[in-house]
């Protein structure tokens, strides 16, 4: 497993669930990594984020495969510290040539009146701001370098359609898929390709977890993901609650590879037919569609959410 061979790919969010998915495999691919995560708590989001063990187990992972590893403990919103980040880990490994942006939270949940201004901010700041710093800190060494590159905008299909209670949430990934499209032309003539990957909910700390857990089975106490997976499953087409790391991974590694040579400008969408018209029964011609099971997944999300959001202490 050779397709990145001599390659350096940065990673932000890298400490845990998709990111460090995305090292792991990039490397058993042949690539060294540049590893970025924040390693530590935002007030507005309610689950554990990832600490500085979780980096550290990241790059144990990475060198156990064979490959070298520069870490650093940055927040995206920090582009002083990205770009910090960056020339540190070109000098070590010597170039760059795949940014993979995939830091993001999900700042709870509520009607986009009921967010909080911290929430809101906070959303954005990391999911689309922190997405555009890491191209600001990123793009100047690719283009130095004058050997192309490939450029991963995870985004979500919360970024591609209607999404109720997540508004702070969907407008980030839209404006991921916004930046995408732009800088995907801009880059064009340099040989330097960008697309968005936008999946469905992922299994990692960031839907499984005592807040999320909860809301998914209908506000139950003490819920385990056992008791959300009824609700996660009805989101989709296929019969399943989730992707797993390895599904979106899959997807970084064709898009940061010579597999996928010549696309750009592209919303991968992989989904389980999330985005299929099932569901949304109302709007389809067809008069005996069945009702999705979830009802709708924002009517628990109101009945669950504090009507000042006021934020849990849980989170991934």
């Amino acid at each position: 497993m050779t397709r990145l061979k001599g390659k350096v790919a940065l990673i932000t969010g890298a400490a845990r669930g998709q990111g460090r998915s995305h090292a792991l495999r990039l490397a058993e691919e042949g690539a060294d990594i540049i590893a970025i995560d924040v390693c530590q708590q935002i007030d507005t989001v309610p689950y554990p984020l990832a600490d500085p063990d979780d980096l550290v187990t990241t790059v144990d992972l990475v060198t156990s495969r064979g490959r070298r590893v520069f870490a650093r403990e940055v927040d995206v919103r920090d582009l002083a510290g990205m770009e910090s980040a960056v020339a540190a880990g070109v000098s070590e490994l010597g170039h760059l040539d795949i940014v993979v942006a995939n830091a993001g939270t999900l700042n709870d949940t509520a009607p986009l009146w009921e967010l909080t201004e911290e929430q809101f901010q906070d959303q954005i700041d990391v999911n689309l701001t922190g997405v555009w710093k890491t191209i600001k800190a990123t793009v100047p060494t690719l283009l130095r370098q004058n050997r192309g590159g490939a450029i991963i905008l995870i985004g979500s299909i919360s970024g591609l359609t209607v999404e109720l209670n997540v508004g702070h949430y969907a407008a980030s990934k839209h404006g991921v898929n916004g930046l995408m499209r732009t800088l995907s032309g801009e880059l064009a003539p340099y040989n330097i390709r960008v697309n968005s990957i936008n999946p469905t909910n992922v299994n990692t700390a960031m839907i499984n977890n005592p807040r999320y857990n909860r809301l998914f089975a209908d506000g139950k106490d003490g819920a385990t993901q056992d008791d959300a997976l009824a609700a996660l499953t009805a989101m989709h087409a296929l019969p399943v609650p989730f992707l797993e790391p390895t599904d979106v991974t899959n997807a970084v590694l064709y898009l940061a590879s010579d597999d996928g040579r010549y696309i750009t400008g592209t919303a991968q969408i992989i989904d389980a037919g999330a985005l299929n018209p099932f569901k949304a029964p109302h709007l389809t011609v067809a008069t005996d569609v069945p009702q999705s099971p979830i009802e709708t997944v924002s009517e628990k999300a109101i009945s669950a959410t504090p009507s000042n959001s006021s934020q849990d202490t849980e989170r991934a």
